[in-house]
């Protein structure tokens, strides 16, 4: 049977089968075969999206805009200061007034419930560009750039490296359990992922022939890796005073050459972006500062090795975001 996501709020993974992931990860390439080859692909002119970002971000705005675009149709962004969502107009109200003026509906903020509670009471699509708790979009990605450097997704060994507790480890968890990987949070005991999430994720593994693995053991974790994974240490929105804090804890997780070294041969490394990975940004260079660390979540040699497929997995934003919005607007 044919998959169909049309009228389909994109939220979170667990809400979507495996054929229904692998479903977006093959329309994702296609999209991206027609772009590189200039095939327009303008399947919903006339059509409009609105992006509303409490958080800010680079690759997921420009993501949507340039895939909205690409799509044809017309792209609104509004900040904070741009809306009233939450101060003057509860969340419920922007839903009802937005989705009478716009095809599809994109949030990317805080919690969970705000954009569950925008797709309750929206009558069109709504996207979940990043929460506190799920990154849903950007698993699309790079479930895509996995496939791509290494040719297939199942019996592949994916390991996150420190804070797994975060938006992007979670994700990628269920990501995993759902595509057939074999997980690894490797990480402090006290950045584990939730335990209900883990249960879920194991039973979900269970079904499709992977596993799902915590450990605190830099070498269990790293051996034999087909993808090393990690991200910055302190997420948007948490407060600068647990950064000394978050060192201490995840300095010794920090992907190294002698972490690569102990991965399959051919490994690939990745990162969701903006990256630790030098003195060259303002928080870097403050960091360094203040307590002597130049090089935070991975290492600078291994940024910018051959393994790094960071800005290929950058780039893949725009096709899978595009084939999210396209799967979920069909016959709208």
């Amino acid at each position: 049977m044919a998959v169909s996501l049309a009228g389909r709020d994109f939220l979170k993974l667990l809400d979507f089968t495996s054929e229904e992931i692998t479903y977006l990860i093959d329309l994702a390439a296609d999209l991206k075969a027609k772009k590189k080859a200039g095939e327009a692909h303008r399947y919903h002119e006339g059509k409009n999206i609105v992006l509303l970002f409490e958080k800010t971000s680079t690759r997921t705005r420009c993501s949507f805009e340039v895939g909205g675009m690409d799509l044809g149709m017309g792209v609104t962004y509004l900040e904070p200061s741009s809306s009233q969502m939450g101060k003057k107009e509860s969340i419920e109200d922007t839903a009802r007034v937005l989705s009478r003026m716009y095809d599809g509906i994109e949030y990317r903020g805080f919690e969970q419930e705000k954009v569950e509670t925008l797709a309750e009471y929206s009558s069109v699509p709504v996207w979940n560009g990043l929460t506190t708790e799920a990154h849903p979009t950007q698993m699309i990605a790079d479930m895509l750039t996995i496939r791509e450097h290494l040719g297939k997704l199942a019996g592949l060994n994916l390991v996150f490296f420190g804070d797994a507790q975060n938006n992007v480890a979670n994700s990628l968890m269920v990501a995993c359990a759902k595509l057939g990987l074999n997980f690894t949070a490797c990480g402090p005991k006290e950045q584990m992922p939730d335990e209900k999430l883990v249960d879920t994720c194991r039973a979900i593994a269970a079904e499709n022939g992977c596993t799902v693995t915590l450990t605190e053991s830099v070498e269990d974790g790293a051996r034999g890796a087909n993808v090393v994974y990690t991200d910055i240490w302190v997420s948007m929105g948490e407060p600068d005073s647990i950064w000394e804090e978050r060192i201490g804890l995840l300095e010794a997780y920090r992907v190294t050459d002698e972490v690569m070294a102990l991965a399959a041969p051919g490994a690939i490394f990745m990162h969701c972006l903006p990256s630790f990975h030098d003195t060259k940004t303002t928080v870097g260079a403050e960091i360094a500062q203040k307590f002597g660390v130049c090089e935070m979540e991975v290492s600078d040699s291994v940024f910018e090795s051959d393994a790094s497929v960071v800005f290929d997995e950058a780039e893949n934003r725009v096709h899978t975001i595009k084939a999210v919005m396209h799967a979920t607007l069909m016959g709208e």
